[in-house]
């Protein structure tokens, strides 16, 4: 991937705004470890293999990050 480009474009998680949404590209030139990428709205991004993606989605389909984000965020420490 040069420049700003971050492979093929799939999903834009907001787009609900002009804020720089985070967005999910699958870069077919990458290594298949780093093949995924996530970038969010502040240019930051990251890679990972097709298989880290699907224990994520698996993870979120499950209920189980809806969760742990709630109970960390119940507990209220800053």
């Amino acid at each position: 991937m040069s420049g700003s480009t971050h492979g093929r474009h799939i999903l834009t998680f907001c787009g609900k705004c002009n804020c720089g949404c985070p967005e999910l590209f699958v870069d077919h030139e990458a290594p298949a470890e780093r093949r995924i990428v996530l970038t969010d709205d502040f240019g930051q991004r990251i890679q990972m293999s097709v298989e880290q993606l699907q224990a994520i989605i698996d993870e979120a389909r499950a209920g189980s990050i809806t969760a742990l984000v709630d109970a960390e965020l119940a507990l209220g420490v800053s």
